[in-house]
């Protein structure tokens, strides 16, 4: 492996990879996607400083098909700090079943997942003014993924089905012994949703203001301190871009560099 990649092993009783083209019922991609993994990589560790390119993902359990029936809501609840300042103007959101804001809904997922991930770590343009470099962030991947230490637990698509992961060394080892059948695993899932944030808007990263750079920025723009963001930049708008999924020998290259994608 190059000296920027990283690789975590990632497993889970229950896995759905929603595909966006199913508006009511939720149906699952037959492997986890990119943008799954990236989320899963961040969960673990991310800075503005620097983002992850997935480049590879390989399959160690492909899991089987299971489907059922749960209940969903389908009122949006309001706002945080209005519920602060009077609860009495908040309507609150009825789940279960035969609840008015219920719903309920089938879902074809996976069972019993497991997965390798590598990805390349790279300086975004805020990161390549740090003088740690990015040795430091590599090390931290690996401690926190060597420990079990996450900001939030990784799902394997939805948050209620949570994912365990784990530091590995060698990855082709790895798929090779957990997956015997490796070479003959051979599938062609087909048009695949690959992110909704483009990599290179990602790469220009962002850096949050301090008590001191929100004054100096309202005094050149003689604004109200509540009226300015927090970030030196805008936000990344959402762009879903797909891919042609393809996996050979238990791997499918996810790389943007060596693959196609289509907006």
């Amino acid at each position: 492996m190059n000296d920027n990649r990283v690789a975590v092993r990632v497993w889970g009783d229950y896995a759905c990879f929603t595909r966006p083209e199913m508006k009511v019922e939720r149906v699952s991609y037959p492997v986890i996607t990119p943008s799954a993994a990236r989320g899963i990589l961040e969960a673990i560790f991310w800075e503005p400083q620097m983002y992850y390119l997935i480049d590879a993902i390989r399959v160690i359990r492909k899991g089987r098909w299971f489907s059922f029936r749960r209940n969903e809501v389908i009122s949006v609840i309001g706002g945080a700090q209005t519920w602060m300042k009077d609860p009495s103007k908040v309507s609150y959101i009825e789940a279960g079943g035969g609840a008015k804001d219920g719903t309920q809904r089938n879902m074809l997922a996976l069972q019993d997942v497991e997965y390798l991930i590598t990805a390349e770590v790279r300086l975004s343009d805020l990161g390549k003014d740090s003088p740690h470099g990015l040795p430091k962030y590599l090390s931290e991947i690996e401690r926190r993924a060597r420990g079990g230490k996450c900001f939030h637990r990784p799902c394997l698509g939805v948050r209620e089905f949570a994912a365990d992961f784990d530091w590995v060394e060698d990855a082709q080892a790895t798929l090779e012994e957990g997956n015997p059948n490796w070479q003959s695993f051979n599938d062609d899932p087909g048009l695949m949703l690959y992110d909704v944030f483009d990599a290179n808007a990602r790469a220009q990263g962002f850096k949050w203001l301090n008590e001191a750079d929100v004054e100096a920025v309202k005094a050149a723009a003689g604004k109200k301190a509540k009226d300015l963001p927090r970030y030196n930049r805008e936000p990344i708008k959402p762009k879903a871009a797909f891919f042609h999924a393809k996996i050979e020998k238990a791997t499918m290259q996810c790389h943007p560099e060596r693959i196609r994608l289509a907006g």
